[in-house]
């Protein structure tokens, strides 16, 4: 409780920090938070392998860059797992780099997910995916910074068999309060795009500062923590999520900085204004880029006064909340040699894995850059309807 007050005064309003939450505290609630769901769609499968086709965008709050605050979000887009890791700022005060930790699991997760995910690629049984379970948990105990986040991943699943037949499905897990949506042409392809699935944040006690998290910290933090705390928050309290996947889904993975400031709807209506159902064929990553980069604009623009002097509401209350802002928009696509042959694991493994994760740096250098698709992010506070 100390070492939160002392955050708050010395951070202020203009932080909105996350807090560590220590290993006994997180201990007695994984049960609340666990979740073990399937969400099946008998709808016809062309019997094809699928996978993601995704752009990542992250950008530090305006208000908190100019006060010197460094962006511990990490983003990470690949053909067959893509995700969000929002470290804990509260880290940074015993000097140690909060984006350390979420990088490192990402980067992990990334070179499982590839190797044990690409379609049809006969891996032996002991080497064979096992769930997004096991892959987050093998994926932290390779890790070794210290420091503390949350994490979303959605894995795309090749080998689910259903009446004989391929049956893709998107595994989700979560752990803490970043967020999933997924959307889809229910009414064919020249309808909207609609919500058909999307996860919960996890927060202990329903604070928004306090989200269940992955973390290895040392006794200058908390003296009762060791690694099998957090495998057991990883087994115990972890959400996931098996969903059908379609070839045109659209999936929106991102941090709290999104899903605290727009509502669902907001962000179906930016999705809408984006990818219209004109658009033929695949989404081109342009125009995936420019929604990433809406969507964090719209995001941002929740804590700007509107024309009438009133802020704007927001899921967490009016002027939401000031905060570092990531998210990964990707397209369900068919997998096809092309992929086979860009992503085969016989690749130089530091060229291409390197080149996937977006962090504070990549970001820095492009964040102010001009869009490559025509116009500015579209704002869904002054332009949706009423």
């Amino acid at each position: 409780a100390a070492l939160i007050e002392t955050m708050s005064l010395a951070s202020g309003v203009l932080r909105s920090p996350t807090f560590f939450v220590g290993a006994e505290q997180q201990r007695g609630i994984l049960d609340k938070f666990k979740r073990a769901e399937q969400h099946l769609a008998e709808s016809y499968h062309k019997n094809k392998p699928l996978c993601f086709s995704a752009e990542g965008h992250q950008k530090t709050h305006p208000q908190k860059a100019a006060a010197g605050h460094r962006d511990a979000d990490v983003t990470l887009v690949s053909p067959m797992i893509v995700g969000v890791a929002d470290g804990v700022s509260q880290i940074e005060q015993f000097g140690i780099d909060a984006s350390l930790l979420p990088r490192e699991i990402l980067r992990n997760c990334e070179n499982l997910g590839m190797y044990q995910l690409l379609p049809d690629s006969g891996l032996p049984k002991d080497s064979a995916y096992q769930g997004p379970i096991p892959l987050l948990r093998e994926a932290f105990e390779a890790t070794e910074s210290l420091g503390s986040t949350t994490v979303i991943l959605a894995l795309m699943d090749n080998s689910t068999m259903i009446h004989g037949k391929r049956h893709p499905m998107i595994a989700v897990i979560t752990v803490g309060d970043c967020e999933l949506l997924i959307l889809r042409r229910v009414e064919g392809r020249g309808s909207h795009l609609e919500t058909v699935f999307h996860t919960e944040m996890q927060r202990i006690g329903g604070h928004a500062q306090t989200p269940l998290q992955l973390a290895r910290v040392d006794e200058r933090i908390d003296p009762n923590f060791y690694d099998g705390i957090t495998v057991e928050v990883i087994e115990r309290g972890s959400a996931v999520h098996c969903v059908s996947a379609y070839e045109g889904d659209i999936i929106i993975v991102g941090s709290d900085g999104v899903f605290d400031n727009l509502f669902l709807d907001e962000i179906q209506y930016l999705v809408n204004a984006i990818i219209t159902p004109e658009m033929a064929g695949q989404v081109p990553a342009k125009v995936l880029n420019h929604l990433g980069r809406s969507i964090v604009e719209a995001s941002h623009a929740k804590s700007r006064p509107m024309p009438n002097g009133t802020l704007p509401e927001s899921p967490i209350g009016r002027g939401g909340k000031m905060d570092d802002t990531s998210v990964v928009v990707a397209e369900v696509v068919e997998w096809t040699e092309s992929h086979r042959t860009q992503w085969a694991p016989n690749h130089d493994a530091n060229s291409w894995l390197d080149s996937l994760f977006c962090s504070t740096a990549c970001c820095a250098a492009s964040g102010d850059a001009e869009l490559e698709f025509g116009d500015a992010p579209v704002d869904p506070i002054r332009s949706r309807p009423r």
